[in-house]
């Protein structure tokens, strides 16, 4: 007698499963058995075949990279560690819309400068990265909030603003990382007034914290 053939469909496209008159379960993805029936919302991570690793086991692979480096710096690993948890997900592929690279998102420029040669190799990115977290602590000795709104912002926008720059992004960054390492009081100081600038008709350039009437604010 001739087995009977059946055709498989897109929707119904694999795995299948069959059980037997013994009872006994066989899967397939090439089935040669009108008996078989499509298992459906299959998935390999759901069943357990594939592992898609956690938070903590991407941490633990660069644990030992970050602890080193860290101590070398003389900066907390629980920092870098939260500072690289916000800025790639621990991903050493990362790349940002603006150009950022690697598991602590090191701009071209300052990988160069940093003597940072592949952003994309974990431990020079690392490196380069702890390297600059230090220099900013440095800078701004004691207060770690400027130094993290500098990581994420530039010194240049820190320095502008007095503080940390009345960015949404920047104060959430700097809110989540002091959270992520425990650093007491977790609340971000709230951004410098807004200083407006205008010209009058005798090219006399005057700054106020007042908005002038019918003039367009700058800053």
């Amino acid at each position: 007698m001739a087995t009977p053939c059946f055709a498989r469909t897109a929707a119904a496209d694999g795995p299948y499963r069959l059980i037997d008159e013994d009872g006994v379960i066989h899967i397939t993805d090439a089935p040669t058995d009108p008996r078989y029936r499509a298992i459906q919302g299959f998935s390999g991570t759901a069943a357990g075949w594939l592992r898609v690793p956690n938070g903590t086991q991407l941490t633990s692979a660069f644990s030992r990279e970050i602890r080193e480096t860290a101590e070398r710096y003389g900066v907390s690993a629980a920092l870098v560690e939260a500072v690289i948890r916000m800025e790639s997900a621990f991903n050493p592929w990362a790349v940002s819309a603006k150009g950022a690279q690697g598991l602590m998102q090191l701009m071209p420029r300052t990988a160069s400068a940093l003597g940072v040669r592949d952003s994309f190799n974990p431990r020079q990115n690392i490196e380069g990265g702890v390297r600059h977290l230090r220099y900013l602590l440095d800078r701004y000795p004691g207060n770690l909030s400027l130094a993290l709104a500098a990581y994420n912002a530039g010194e240049g926008a820190v320095d502008y603003y007095g503080g940390i720059p009345p960015f949404t992004e920047t104060r959430q960054y700097v809110q989540k990382v002091l959270e992520r390492t425990g650093n007491g009081n977790t609340s971000v100081e709230p951004p410098p007034p807004a200083i407006y600038r205008y010209e009058d008709a005798d090219g006399c350039m005057t700054f106020t914290n007042i908005p002038p009437i019918s003039r367009s604010k700058g800053r």
